[in-house]
């Protein structure tokens, strides 16, 4: 088949007499194997010699085994490990000129000129230096007889690529680095854990995470569980917090709450620079307040345990983005970090993304807070000011007065992160002066008048509650769309925020057609995605769609090793999504699958067949176990138990098989940080716009708005946070199929069969090109997709 000629495919770039090497340095972080496994199989597909550097720099400078080449094989089952299986350390013979030397000898040795860097800042920085003495480097060893002149010639330049590992999250150029979000699941765990507790006894609980120079893990995980208070470095408190933070717990407890969570980062300190430690801290409420307090220091345990599903995929995008980054380098191409913006995967200069984030350490050192705040970038500026409009209640004196009812309700199916959602709405709401209404069951508790007011303290915990607490059901309007209007007039609502899926969308659009029959309809409506299947046009993501995924990988991982004791079995996994196909791709991605047939990609008897000669010649190998997903809806006719059991004949002998529906799991639980955050922040920026649309459509006493943007969605879109027009989605949906009809996602579908082993063509033409920091700045999302 012909490929378009706008598109660049990767078969043009070639690795055949390349050798590539691949290290994590410093810190690990979870995730660190996924991108590991991605550069070695990468490298391998596209012709080059990959090899391990094992303990990371001392490795390279021993030489001798800790640098071995890889294998297919031997990154077989690495993806679900936490920390990195090649080891880390700090090395100080590398930071001397004699420790490079012996490093510079042992990568000619073995031809090796390209290198993928995982690990901190100081590790990039020292690559970059070990690049730029290279050429110096190799004329010493010429000098001393260690290798031939010709050498110099065959091996003149190296070339490097960074990713960054470090559950921090510090490294300024990415929205996220390897391992935080896995890290973020560690302390929300905890978190949700000692809330029972907490309110058994009516305790304080001050939790101390990591963070030495970055208040990140901090300020997200405060903002994922609701915390009373929150100290980081980047924004030290005002003088006389002590008072304020003791007065804060004391009000929460007052309106009824039995519990107080007040989260610390390890480099926490005061406008003086003086340590706030977690023991201060608890001292100060038993001091003043007489509260029974106890402290939870997370230490280790948060960089430790399985990655999730994000980090894995994350770490897998990057460890190819490495490669093809390699393949594309010439001799005066600047050392890169690959990095995330959005969904995307973005090149950056190394030292520019060093050098910012050394700024930021250099204006806290200045105490240059607010500009240690904006340099850390827009999402963390976002959730800083997130953070502070939820956690902190204005006196009623100093709210300002709109006289405005916005009602908030949930539509279609439940998804977690939907309650997040609905705490934010209702508190941002309440700080801009309306008046907040929650509808209960959708548009059918609409029409039958189950509204009522809801206040700040009613959504107090909301945060890590899984499902919808409001109530949501798949109820369409347009059938009682009178009584909706009779509704809105009896209780005077100026404005709806729906929160749902598909049908949350259809809902908005059938409440639009009808306001030419009805008044009460022209109000600002805005709509927030949240749904598993991430099956609504106008938005990358939906709340609810990472829990899903994180559910998914989580039982692909125990399926998997319920099989170590058997020899050569497959199992055949059917996820949920309708007819959308995204948690079988990206959670096949994240699982480390070997296929995964969906709608989008039409699949015949010849690719089956296919998949299980696949499957067949990797079992022969030292591979004993094959995964293989399939959407519920992706072929009417090639069923799951079809699948299984062709796969059981045609794999007879060879391979035995079992199949899972995971069906309503995909739905439950806790939500996860990711969908907490997204959901939180996402629902905040809806709430504004309802207030600015408010003040424009208010004229002779009431609110009006009938124009196309008065009615719309507020989705994802690559970079940044779009609102859109309901009726300017109608051309990208397919209604029939109730999906839209470019997905970002079909993308990363090749990634999945290439870490399979399957000929396919990447389209690479999206991928990251060189950008600088300073102008990717500016296209920073407001709300970043990666939390």
């Amino acid at each position: 088949m012909a490929q378009p000629d706008n598109k660049k495919f990767f078969e043009n770039l070639t690795g055949a007499g390349k050798a590539i090497a691949v290290l994590t340095s410093g810190g690990d972080a979870q995730g660190m194997n996924a991108a590991v496994r991605a550069v070695v199989r990468m490298g391998i597909y596209v012709g080059a010699k990959v090899y391990f550097i094992h303990e990371g720099y001392q490795g390279m400078v021993d030489g001798g085994d800790n640098i071995k080449e890889a294998t297919w094989e031997s990154v077989s089952s690495m993806l679900q490990v936490g920390g990195t299986v090649i080891g880390s350390a700090r090395c100080k013979e590398f930071r001397t000129h004699e420790g490079r030397l012996k490093a510079a000898h042992n990568l000619v040795q073995r031809g090796i000129t390209n290198l993928c860097v995982i690990g901190g800042d100081g590790s990039l920085t020292g690559a970059n230096l070990f690049r730029e003495e290279w050429s110096g480097l190799l004329a010493e060893l010429v000098q001393q007889g260690l290798i031939e002149e010709d050498a110099v010639q065959r091996y003149s330049a190296l070339h490097i690529v960074g990713m960054v590992g470090s559950i921090d999250n510090d490294f300024c150029g990415t929205d996220m680095t390897i391992g935080t979000d896995s890290a973020l699941h560690r302390i929300i765990e905890v978190v949700d854990a000692i809330m029972t507790t907490a309110q058994s006894h009516q305790r304080t609980f001050v939790l101390e995470v990591m963070g030495r120079h970055c208040g990140y893990l901090a300020l997200v995980s405060a903002l994922a569980c609701g915390a009373d208070w929150v100290l980081i470095p980047e924004m030290p408190p005002e003088d006389g917090w002590e008072e304020k933070m003791c007065e804060k717990l004391s009000a929460t407890r007052s309106r009824g709450s039995r519990l107080n969570i007040i989260i610390v980062a390890e480099g926490a300190i005061d406008r003086h620079g003086k340590a706030i430690t977690s023991s201060t801290v608890k001292d100060l409420v038993v001091r003043h307040l007489g509260f029974d307090t106890r402290v939870t220091i997370l230490g280790h345990v948060q960089r430790g345990g399985t990655p999730s599903a994000f980090d894995r995929i994350l770490a897998s995008r990057m460890g190819v983005e490495a490669v093809l980054a390699l393949l594309e380098t010439t001799a005066n191409t600047a050392a890169c970090v690959v990095s995330l913006c959005g969904n995307q995967a973005v090149r950056l200069p190394l030292m520019e993304c060093v050098q910012m984030t050394q700024e930021v350490q250099k204006a806290m050192d200045e105490k240059k807070f607010e500009e240690a705040v904006r340099l850390r970038g827009r999402s963390f500026e976002n959730n800083l000011r997130t953070y502070k409009l939820l956690a902190h209640r204005k006196p009623e004196s100093e709210l300002p007065q709109s006289n405005f009812n916005v009602a908030v309700l949930n539509v279609g199916a439940p998804a977690a992160g939907m309650n997040a959602a609905v705490r934010s709405a209702v508190r941002v709401g309440i700080s801009e002066g309306h008046k907040m209404f929650a509808i209960n069951d959708g548009f059918e508790g609409f029409y039958k008048g189950q509204i009522r007011e809801i206040k700040w303290g009613d959504v107090g915990g909301w945060t890590g509650q899984g499902g919808s607490l409001l109530g949501t059901k798949r109820t369409l309007p347009a059938k009682h769309v009178d009584k909706i209007a009779e509704q809105m007039r009896k209780y005077n609502i100026n404005a709806l925020l729906v929160i749902g899926g598909f049908e949350a969308y259809l809902g908005i659009m059938e409440l639009l057609a009808a306001r030419g029959t009805y008044d009460e309809l022209c109000v600002p409506m805005v709509m927030v995605p949240a749904t598993v299947s991430n099956n609504v046009p106008g938005s990358d993501l939906s709340i609810g769609a990472d829990t899903a995924l994180n559910a998914i990988t989580d039982t692909c991982d125990r399926i998997k090793q319920s099989a170590s004791g058997t020899k050569r079995r497959v199992f055949i996994i059917e996820t949920m999504g309708g007819y959308c196909g995204y948690l079988a791709s990206v959670g096949g991605l994240a699982a480390g699958a070997d296929a995964a047939y969906i709608y989008e990609e039409p699949f015949d008897i010849r690719d089956l067949q296919s998949n299980v000669e696949h499957l067949t010649e990797k079992m022969k190998t030292s591979i004993q176990r094959g995964l293989v997903l399939r959407n519920e809806n992706s072929n009417e006719n090639y069923t799951t138990d079809f699948i299984y059991q062709l796969y059981s004949e045609e794999g007879r002998g060879v391979f035995d098989c079992r199949k899972n529906v995971l069906g309503h799991m995909q739905q439950g639980g806790a939500p996860s940080p990711f969908d907490r955050n997204f959901g939180t922040k996402i629902s905040a920026k809806a709430m504004q716009w309802i207030s600015k649309k408010l003040k424009e459509s208010y004229r002779q006493g009431r609110v009006f708005a009938n124009t196309e943007d008065s009615a719309c969605l507020l989705g994802m879109r690559r970079r940044a946070l779009v609102f859109q027009p309901v009726v300017q989605l109608k051309e990208e949906t397919d209604f029939v199929h109730r999906i839209p009809k470019e997905q970002w996602w079909l993308k990363l579908r090749p990634l999945m069969k290439i870490l399979a082993k399957y000929k396919t063509s990447y389209d690479v033409s999206d991928s990251g090109q060189l950008e600088h920091v300073v102008c990717n700045r500016t296209k920073e999302s407001d709300t970043s997709s990666a939390i």
